[in-house]
């Protein structure tokens, strides 16, 4: 059992790391841009841009497509390294759905055509893709969703509505999830592409939220939007397999970048407690301090255990529905206490928008919510222990 990184995967950490320095964190001002862009709700696009020329974008998506051909494990060796260097999480964020929830179904379940059409121009950052799962009335029980497609001779006719639609506002294809046969419930569900500018397909204002504000979010509305047979992804009732195998990347390599989040906090949280000073001493050696700061450490190293693990499963052709379900609720609570602990460390200015543990709070609470909320995964642990 071997839990150190090759020399291959330690160069490829250090590459990633140089990269998001020099590209991805300018200095001083890098967060006053963000809460410029916050206000906006603008996406980086510079950034985007950057990681799509370094090959981020490309990570996972065989190199005859143009991309990298990684595995799970260097992909979440590469986010974490993101995440702990960039400093605007929602560029992060909309690279991750853009890159796990739609490169990824494309590369295991596109046709040969569907995959030369669009994989080249989404690992160059040209295409945008998103992934419309969600509705007004279909959030964690997610195949009752009520958007329809019905089968006509030589189209398929999709009706309905999506929302919380991670890239919307800004994507160029979007991988709509629909009903083709309600009596077989979750087995009744189809994927289809769906190009920008399609007619009926129509996107809303950018929705407004707590964290993650530089990753544009929206709603999607699909009047009679008639698409080619061969807009389908994989098989007619593909859907869940489709939704289960990005779930299982997603929550490895999406929340890796929370992972690395936590250990900037860490490094923050530590270097502000042995300088600032109260009571003729640092911080540092109050122990309800200390404590907190050890168990942010805690947390770090057990987060670290967890998603590696699910990457290690997934790259050994394994399923991992069981360990990435358990990996995604403990590193998704495990951000929100450590950003807690953050803001409670610094005190008031913890509490000022000009600090970064104040920005990491906001952006921390969303994980618990998307790619199925906490209870959600909890039900899967409970289901797959039997009871």
């Amino acid at each position: 059992m071997d839990f150190g990184l090759s020399e291959e995967q330690a160069a490829f950490r250090r590459s990633v790391t140089e990269f998001a320095k020099k590209e991805l964190r300018k200095g001083e001002g890098e967060a006053a841009a963000i809460r410029r862009r916050e206000k906006s709700g603008e996406l980086f696009r510079e950034g985007w841009d950057k990681c799509a020329e370094f090959g981020i974008m490309g990570l996972p998506v065989p190199e005859e497509f143009g991309g990298l051909g990684r595995d799970i494990i260097d992909c979440t060796i590469a986010m974490q390294a993101l995440g702990r260097e960039c400093l605007d999480a929602g560029l992060l964020f909309a690279i991750s759905s853009h890159v796990f929830t739609c490169e990824i179904p494309l590369t295991l379940f596109g046709s040969a055509a569907q995959k030369e059409k669009y994989l080249p121009r989404m690992v160059k950052g040209e295409v945008i893709g998103c992934h419309a799962m969600t509705e007004p009335e279909a959030g964690s029980d997610a195949f009752s969703i009520r958007t329809t497609a019905e089968k006509k001779s030589d189209r398929w006719v999709i009706r309905g509505a999506k929302t919380f639609t991670s890239n919307a506002p800004i994507a160029d294809l979007f991988l709509v999830f629909a009903t083709t046969d309600r009596k077989k419930g979750w087995a009744g569900v189809t994927g289809f592409l769906v190009d920008k500018g399609t007619k009926g397909l129509s996107v809303g204002t950018p929705l407004e939220k707590m964290g993650l504000k530089t990753s544009p979010t929206g709603e999607i509305t699909l009047e009679d939007v008639e698409v080619p047979l061969n807009s389908v992804l994989g098989r007619p009732g593909q859907g869940s397999a489709i939704f289960n195998a990005e779930m299982e990347w997603e929550r490895s390599c999406l929340f890796a970048t929370h992972l690395g989040a936590m250990q900037r906090q860490l490094d923050t949280c530590v270097a502000y407690a042995k300088t600032r000073s109260q009571f003729g001493k640092p911080i540092g050696q109050f122990q309800a301090v200390a404590h907190k700061i050890a168990d942010m450490r805690v947390r770090i190293e057990l987060a670290e255990l967890a998603l590696f693990k699910v990457a290690w499963l997934k790259a050994n052709g394994q399923r991992a529905q069981m360990e990435s379900a358990i990996s995604k609720l403990f590193v998704s609570e495990s951000f929100v206490q450590s950003s807690l602990d953050a803001v409670q460390i610094h005190g008031g200015y913890g509490f000022m928008a000009e600090y970064d543990v104040e920005r990491d709070l906001r952006d921390a609470i969303g994980g618990k919510l998307y790619s199925g909320t906490s209870e959600i995964q909890r039900n899967i642990i409970a289901s797959l222990l039997g009871l």
